[in-house]
């Protein structure tokens, strides 16, 4: 059995983490225009630090800046794409209904809402992620920069919530024209990053698990849209992302269905839907996978996981604060072994249970808010992932 990571790192986290009061006083300020990017960059710094201490605490392998330097997780590409216009008050008819989140948010009554859309033609005239890179490498050592991971934007993010608004059609005749300019973006970064020393990409795409949600199924077939068509369009957008990529990268591949403040959720739906597509057609090393509440379905789907993939089970919750029970999660763990080794590619269940890790099902801070939990509860629940991973698997 052979891995990008060899072994997994069993205990895995996803990328966001609580932020410190200090450091949203002086994002607000900095926004506000009351302090410089200086300053506000010194204060990034310190809570990166204690952040990056926080996780050497727990005994986490893989390392993160807790996305302390985004407001939001799909911060990054299209706000730095040349051709991307902000749009600070978009109308809300631009937002498709049948996108769960956009959904909601019009349910709370929201009049309009900050956004990108494409004016002309899309390129990576400037990094996207580089220059977190660089910084995490500052503020590590040189033993855990192989370690570092680097959360980025799903590819489809703006095309799939205004679908016929996401681009002019002057400046694109179809999606397949828009995704060629889209993919040689990540391209252009994956190996800016991999020069820089990145070895570990995790793509963040509850988008791809709202089509998990019949809700979406049934609103978009009532827009004149076929869903399995669409989903299709992401997956060749996502091997076009990935097409050259250096063969010692990992690349991993986040599904959620909403982690909104005070554990607010978008989607429910099981991945039965799209998971042959999801494990045999895109091109990643692993998935992280939401398994917290009975929304995402039972492990059944798991049964498509080929044998040279791992599985990152998100089974602690990041947005409740109650600690989760270790035996309960080790049986999960082995529940779904079983599944894995039961599917369509025989193995033995200690090789399915070799193919996964554990996690919590997203990040602690999806947002600059984040959840109801403290930084004491973020040291907790990793914690326990450690202590769960090492009493499965002996190279934990």
């Amino acid at each position: 059995m052979s891995f990008k990571i060899n072994p997994p790192h069993r205990a895995e986290h996803l990328g966001s983490l609580k932020r410190p009061q200090d450091l949203l006083k002086k994002r607000g300020e900095f926004d506000a225009k009351e302090c410089t990017a200086e300053e506000l960059r010194a204060v990034e710094d310190e809570a990166i630090r204690a952040i990056v201490q926080m996780q050497r605490e727990a005994g986490i392998k893989t390392i993160t800046d807790g996305e302390f330097r985004r407001h939001m997780f799909f911060d990054g590409v299209f706000d730095n794409m040349n051709g991307m216009k902000y749009i600070p008050e978009a109308p809300l008819q631009i937002f498709k209904d049948y996108v769960p989140d956009t959904s909601a948010f019009k349910k709370l009554a929201f009049k309009n809402a900050p956004t990108y859309l494409c004016e002309s033609k899309l390129s990576r005239t400037q990094p996207f992620y580089v220059s977190q890179f660089e910084a995490l490498k500052a503020l590590t050592t040189p033993e855990e920069h192989s370690r570092i991971k680097i959360t980025i934007c799903a590819p489809e993010w703006y095309h799939l919530r205004h679908g016929e608004y996401a681009y002019p059609k002057s400046v694109y005749a179809n999606d397949d024209e828009y995704f060629a300019d889209v993919a040689l973006a990540y391209q252009q970064e994956i190996q800016a990053l991999y020069a820089a020393g990145c070895r570990h990409i995790q793509f963040d795409d509850p988008l791809l698990a709202y089509f998990c949600a019949e809700s979406m199924i049934a609103g978009m077939q009532d827009a004149g849209l076929d869903p399995d068509a669409v989903l299709d369009t992401y997956i060749r957008a996502y091997n076009n992302c990935l097409k050259g990529r250096p063969t010692d990268m990992v690349v991993g591949l986040h599904l959620c269905r909403g982690n909104f403040k005070d554990g607010m959720h978008f989607s429910e739906g099981g991945y039965d839907r799209i998971a042959i597509k999801l494990f045999q057609q895109i091109n990643v090393d692993g998935y992280y996978l939401e398994y917290d509440t009975p929304r995402a379905g039972t492990f059944e789907p798991l049964k498509y996981l080929p044998k040279n993939k791992f599985l990152v089970l998100g089974l602690v919750s990041s947005k409740l604060p109650e600690l989760e029970d270790r035996e309960v999660l080790k049986r999960k763990v082995h529940d779904a072994a079983t599944v894995i080794a039961s599917g369509e590619e025989k193995r033995t269940v200690e090789e399915a249970l070799n193919q996964i890790c554990i996690s919590p099902q997203c990040g602690f801070a999806s947002h600059s808010e984040g959840n109801n939990v403290s930084e004491d509860d973020v040291k907790r629940k990793l914690t326990l992932c450690v202590q769960t991973a090492k009493e499965l698997w002996a190279d934990a």
